[in-house]
């Protein structure tokens, strides 16, 4: 009988502080990395001889085996896995003597989540996802010219801006043009205006000294230097200050940053790309947007037109979005001839992001491997099932409720049991946010769940 190979994972966190793991798993995750976690030593290498990692980050106070010890057995077993060693307290001496016994680097706590992703970025080599042609579904024949015009002007170096109603999948075009453009090894970074502060947003883009203002206490870069040589995402321009427009227009022209609280000026070598959902030519007829900057930004223009018009495109999304949440890959769901009657005729006011959601709970009602239309429940249906724990919870039949529950806490535990652990793969998965599997996996351990 063949031994089934180890799967590859590309960090192992070792951390006995349960809210400091999680946190330091959430930066690895969203910076792209695949996780994994060990509450101690221990733990950390029962975890090693079930998977391959390409490094471990460990805490050093911990018991029953601390990270002096870990580090030693690594080394002993594993020669050529790097190990980070974090910890408290800080001196000299003791990184010095970590580095003798083999650690890679030494992080002092508390860091920097731009300390952590520097480390990690030096010691491993984050593999591309070469994926993009699957990524971007376009059966329609519209679509299918819209992404044969995206993959040609992803050729450029041309700013582009993308615009279309709420949810129609901006966000996966722009990872496109990075994923088809001569940049695709570097970095695609993205940041939402609309969702960070309006007095903090400046320093996140731009980066900050350190003293710049109350709580930096250290140097950090911003969003523009963290997307050197690669692409940034302007996700919902127009949400932003009109004054930190005219800071921004400056950046994009001079192709130069400089950090809060700094006089040096970096220059820099980014491919911009930005979103809107709104019509920035009414903004700026109406003084909300900056005129030379719309035009700094949409030297190349790309209108993503809204489900309800692209209708050959509801079926396969529908299809890929159902069965990205399975974990057995050998089952494929299905929809019947009813069920896809049913989203046809819908009209789709939140696009892909709308039926996505129709589709978790369609999930949730199935029975066995096909999705009919009773499974299928839409905003406009007597019966409103929205999906928030709200609404279920209003339900008046307690079992319907219960049963509702249990299923969706059968796929969380599915989804975290396919990705091994990990919760950015377990949230993708499902198709909710990593801070909305938070809650729910908060919910869960209240309830004395597992988890």
């Amino acid at each position: 009988m063949s031994q089934t190979k180890p799967q590859f994972i590309d960090i192992l966190i070792v951390e006995d502080d349960e809210q400091l793991r999680e946190a330091i798993c959430d930066t690895c995750e969203m910076s792209g990395y695949s996780v994994a976690c060990a509450e101690h030593g221990q733990a950390a290498l029962a975890r090693l001889k079930e998977h391959q990692f390409k490094l471990v980050i460990s805490d050093v106070q911990m018991q029953p085996m601390d990270g002096s010890e870990l580090l030693q057995q690594i080394k002993k077993s594993y020669p050529d896995l790097p190990v980070v060693v974090m910890t408290a307290y800080a001196s000299i001496e003791k990184a010095v003597d970590f580095m003798r016994l083999g650690a890679a680097d030494y992080l002092v706590k508390p860091f920097e989540v731009e300390a952590l992703q520097e480390v990690i970025k030096k010691l491993i080599s984050k593999e591309v996802a070469v994926k993009h042609e699957d990524e971007l579904l376009a059966e329609d024949e519209k679509m299918r010219s819209l992404k044969l015009l995206s993959s040609k002007v992803a050729q450029s170096e041309a700013t582009v801006l993308l615009y279309g109603e709420s949810g129609v999948g901006k966000e996966v075009f722009a990872q496109f043009i990075h994923n088809q453009s001569k940049r695709v090894n570097e970095e695609f970074v993205a940041i939402n205006c609309a969702a960070i502060p309006e007095n903090m947003l400046e320093a996140v883009l731009f980066g900050y000294e350190k003293g710049a203002f109350t709580g930096a206490v250290q140097a950090t870069p911003g969003k523009f230097e963290l997307a050197q040589n690669g692409t940034l995402l302007l996700d919902e321009i127009s949400e932003m200050d009109a004054a930190l427009q005219a800071k921004l227009l400056r950046v994009l022209q001079e192709k130069e940053v400089e950090r809060l609280g700094g006089r040096k000026t970096i220059k820099l070598n980014v491919r911009v790309l930005a979103t809107t959902n709104r019509n920035l030519k009414d903004e700026v007829k109406n003084g909300r947007f900056r005129e030379d900057l719309f035009y700094r930004l949409s030297v190349f223009p790309i209108h993503i037109p809204p489900l309800r018009e692209r209708v050959a495109d509801i079926i396969p999304i529908a299809k890929k979005l159902l069965n990205k949440q399975i974990t057995n890959k050998s089952d494929v769901l299905t929809l019947t001839a009813d069920a896809q009657q049913k989203l046809l005729n819908y009209s789709w006011r939140g696009n892909v992001r709308e039926l996505d959601n129709v589709m978790q709970r369609a999930l949730i009602f199935k029975n066995g491997n096909e999705v009919t239309a009773a499974d299928i429940h839409l905003e406009t249906d007597d019966y409103e099932f929205m999906g928030t724990q709200q609404k279920i919870e209003s339900v008046q039949d307690s079992e319907l409720v219960n049963g509702l529950k249990d299923r969706e806490q059968q796929l969380i535990l599915e989804a975290l049991k396919a990705g091994n652990g990990s919760r950015k793969y377990a949230a993708e998965r499902l198709g909710i946010s990593p801070r909305t599997l938070r809650y729910k996996l908060a919910r869960m351990r209240d309830s004395g769940i597992s988890v």
